[in-house]
């Protein structure tokens, strides 16, 4: 077997992360791949209501500044870019990231835009069985938004096959964008389970970035990080058989070690023995993590089944209002000041006919988080009264901001620093898809 190692970076864990640690990356970190996963499940949605305001919108808002930072740094190392950044309109993405790459130079250089994720004309066509709530697609009407399926490698492969320097893709398995380059760099072959259920751990442990190096691990006094303010982001160093070393910049802040991959490799994952992806049901029980050096973790093991006959489909729809207010108390009695106005509110609420078991009623700072018991008797010198609900309609939820405001000369004495807002709800439900009627489809575009 070869000895030949592919080395993947991750560039970010959600859509709104840090740019430098994988600009640091890119720079210094020898890569061949990196890839930054920014796609969660309602930023599809909102990235579809964007696209309905502006046809060539509906991309990921910080591409622009995250590649015209990466393009350069990564066509000058060869290091080629994959990424969920496409959000509702990989294509958009594709022609702007062509736009960034002609205003810095970079003659020739190829962006592929992956298609076919996108299933609002079939879920809207036909009734399917929601898999988390009751009822079914034809149920959410026309409140239904978006609907994405949830792809494989396929469309990435092949992408990478037609020499794209950067993929950008709309909904795919977030593990997917580690596990494409490995199936291109290897050949692995689409049924084979064990080693696709190996870069499938490899993905899930690379997904969200900083997580794996600390971020979102760190507990003062428990479990101690060094130097957050720099938190590195990881990389790992692939073999054919699907092992990998995991690893971070020696310049970077944070720590790698056995803690901090198990806790990623739990998260989010119901089963185990069974990760459902579109490409393998991963099986990460016989997982072996070692520490061959400090900020060095090893991990092989996992295996795989063969994969689902369908795909998961993510419907965003409307679900109403949520409309909030907030106001400060300060000094003696803040804390009984700020219970009163609650109770203001409350009241004139349930005299204007809304539904208060729909509202939440908050001092913020105290017991408003972790609400098992109350906490013994204390008297905070100043306390922040949140109220928040929901309303179907958008008049019924501006109400609540504004009985809060109203609290100015209708409340307790000294309150300040009122805020309001109202949003649209944006919810997701999900069904299952027979995986043939989704097409993955590839576009280049050329600088």
């Amino acid at each position: 077997m070869s000895d030949r190692r592919i080395r993947i970076g991750a560039g970010a864990g959600f859509s709104g992360d840090r740019i430098e640690p994988a600009i640091d990356l890119l720079e210094h970190g020898e890569l061949d791949y990196l890839a930054f996963e920014c796609l969660a499940e309602r930023t599809i949605g909102l990235a579809q209501a964007a696209r309905q305001i502006n046809p060539d919108g509906g991309y990921d808002p910080l591409l622009d500044a995250r590649l015209r930072a990466a393009l350069p740094v990564a066509r000058r190392n060869g290091v080629r870019l994959i990424s969920n950044m496409g959000a509702a309109n990989p294509l958009a993405a594709a022609r702007a990231t062509t736009r960034i790459a002609r205003e810095l130079g970079l003659t020739g250089y190829r962006t592929a835009a992956v298609l076919g994720d996108d299933v609002l004309d079939l879920i809207m066509a036909r009734d399917f069985p929601l898999i988390d709530r009751e009822g079914t697609s034809r149920d959410l009407g026309s409140s239904v938004v978006s609907a994405n399926a949830y792809l494989g490698v396929a469309g990435i492969v092949e992408a990478l096959s037609l020499g794209a320097d950067c993929v950008l893709t709309g909904r795919v398995c977030d593990p997917a964008l580690f596990l494409a380059p490995l199936v291109h760099a290897f050949g692995w072959l689409p049924d084979d389970w064990d080693r696709l259920g190996q870069g499938t751990a490899i993905g899930h442990l690379l997904e969200c970035a900083g997580q794996l190096c600390g971020g979102y691990f760190a507990d003062p006094g428990v479990k101690d990080v060094p130097d957050l303010a720099r938190l590195g982001f990881p990389y790992a160093d692939v073999a054919a058989d699907g092992s990998a070393l995991f690893g971070k910049l020696e310049s970077a802040g944070g720590l790698i070690n056995a803690a901090t991959c198990k806790e990623q490799l739990l998260y989010e994952i119901l089963d185990p023995a069974a990760y459902l992806q579109a490409d393998v049901v991963a099986d990460f029980t016989g997982i072996s993590i070692a520490e061959p050096a400090p900020d060095q973790v090893k991990v092989s093991g996992a295996t795989g089944r063969q994969r689902p006959d369908t795909l998961k489909v993510s419907i965003c729809y409307e679900d109403g209002f949520i409309g909030e207010g907030q106001i400060s108390y300060a000094g003696p009695g803040a804390a009984e000041r700020g219970q009163l106005a609650t109770a203001i509110v409350r009241e004139r609420l349930r005299m204007k006919g809304m539904d208060t078991s729909q509202v939440q009623f908050d001092l913020i700072g105290i017991d408003a988080v972790d609400r098992r018991e109350a906490c013994p008797a204390h008297h905070p010198r100043e306390v922040r009264v949140r109220i928040a609900g929901r309303s179907d309609t958008q008049d019924g939820a501006e109400a609540i901001g504004a009985e809060v405001e109203a609290l100015y000369t209708n409340g307790p004495m000294g309150g300040g620093g009122v805020s309001r807002a109202t949003r649209k709800v944006l919810a997701v439900a999900s069904t299952l898809i027979d995986r043939n009627l989704a097409d993955p489809r590839v576009k280049i575009e050329v600088a």
